[in-house]
């Protein structure tokens, strides 16, 4: 036997790592962390990060890396298919689904009691007193989780830091996430890190899926006047899990052009206050689509709303994971995912910059004062107390909002 044979033998036969943890350990995280996890994508991701790779080590860095990639190269909220892949490692299609449904459900159930008393009580007044604090201590809260990630990640290796700040740069600027520069990122690294061989294709994959989709069954989403409203809220809110790549960033744009513009469900006033909900509450940004769904169609309209939003992306999820599982250790496909990492790490720094400005500066290039100090006092607490709770800090903010806005304001 030739020795690049034993060798070939011996990684074939690798032992795989113990599973240190039991699936309701990790639906039990997954439910706090939907809980009382405050930040949207940003910060979420980078608690991820924290809590099950480097403390609990549940979850290993290449294993983190993997779903990352496939949350970013799929449509949908990124951190929902970060939190279904990582259930999926150890635990298939039973653990995806449990771990989803458990960081999804808190948000949920927040923004229906939220929704509720909005449309009981003519609005929540009180809401942006509460978001002017809380939104300036989350900027703190995720630029401290982007740095960590950033240093985690990145390393001191040029060709990720180009990678890396290129991905920035083009957020900052476009305020949108690009499929199209994670793509060409971890082709880059693939070219530059391996010697590629270029084999045809297998038939089988997302090629084959999308394939297996009838064109004329595109053709129902065409002519909706006439469908009952849950039928449009169905198809709707579908088509915003299914066709909107990235964070909660890009796919408010798409949710005002449709619920404001296109079938006039919310107003100016209503569509902010619904982006405000998301924003003071934990978990995925967009779980905002539950408090939309309640104004238009109540209880009903929001479960509807938010089914519809998060299936294609538990789809997008468990589809193609079997193949990163399988694949995810070969040399071409470790450089391609370190290349959309570092391009999804990238483009998670230029949000918080890019939120940050619409955050502090309130108007033009001025920041407000009060909002500042928010932030860095934010910061300093997380940076001096390692296992201060985030939404302590939260709970903080909020109310020193409540004082402050009237203030400032008058």
């Amino acid at each position: 036997m030739s020795q690049e044979t034993a060798c070939t033998d011996a990684a074939t036969v690798a032992p795989v790592p113990e599973v240190t943890y039991r699936l309701g350990d990790m639906v039990r995280y997954a439910l706090r962390l939907g809980t009382f996890g405050f930040g949207g994508p940003v910060a979420l991701v980078g608690y991820m990060h924290r809590d099950l790779v480097e403390q609990k080590k549940w979850i290993s860095e290449a294993e983190y890396k993997e779903g990352l990639t496939l949350a970013q190269l799929m449509p949908g909220p990124l951190a929902a298919q970060l939190a279904i892949y990582l259930g999926y490692v150890h635990y298939g299609v039973l653990g995806a689904t449990l771990v989803g449904v458990a960081f999804l459900l808190p948000s949920f159930l927040m923004v229906l009691a939220l929704g509720w008393a909005y449309v009981e009580f003519g609005g929540l007044a009180w809401m942006q007193a509460v978001f002017y604090g809380v939104g300036a201590s989350v900027i703190g809260i995720i630029l401290l989780s982007a740095y960590k990630l950033t240093q985690k990640t990145i390393g001191k290796d040029w060709l990720f830091w180009s990678i890396y700040l290129t991905s920035a740069l083009v957020t900052i600027i476009t305020e949108s996430e690009m499929i199209t520069l994670f793509l060409g990122a971890g082709i880059l690294v693939w070219l530059i890190r391996t010697r590629p061989s270029f084999r045809r294709p297998s038939a089988t994959g997302t090629t084959g899926l999308l394939a297996a989709v009838p064109a004329e069954g595109w053709s129902l989403l065409t002519d909706s006047s006439q469908w009952p409203v849950l039928v449009q809220i169905a198809v709707f809110f579908t088509k915003a899990g299914a066709f909107v790549f990235g964070s909660g960033l890009a796919i408010v744009p798409f949710l005002y052009s449709g619920v404001v513009k296109e079938y006039g469900w919310l107003d100016e006033r209503q569509f902010l206050d619904a982006v405000a909900v998301a924003m003071i509450t934990p978990g995925p940004v967009v779980i905002t689509v539950g408090f939309i769904g309640y104004i238009k169609a109540g209880v009903s309209g929001a479960t509807v709303a938010a089914i519809a939003t998060f299936l294609p992306c538990y789809l997008f999820t468990i589809l193609p994971a079997p193949y990163f599982k399988k694949h995810g250790k070969r040399p071409g496909i470790v450089a391609f995912v370190d290349g959309v990492t570092a391009a999804a790490v990238g483009a998670i720094a230029g949000a918080v910059v890019v939120l940050g400005r619409r955050t502090i500066f309130e108007d033009g290039w001025s920041p407000e004062i009060p909002k500042v100090v928010l932030l860095l006092a934010t910061m300093a607490l997380l940076w001096k107390f390692k296992k201060l709770p985030e939404p302590v800090i939260i709970a903080g903010a909020a109310l020193v909002g409540l004082v402050i806005y009237p203030l400032v304001q008058s």
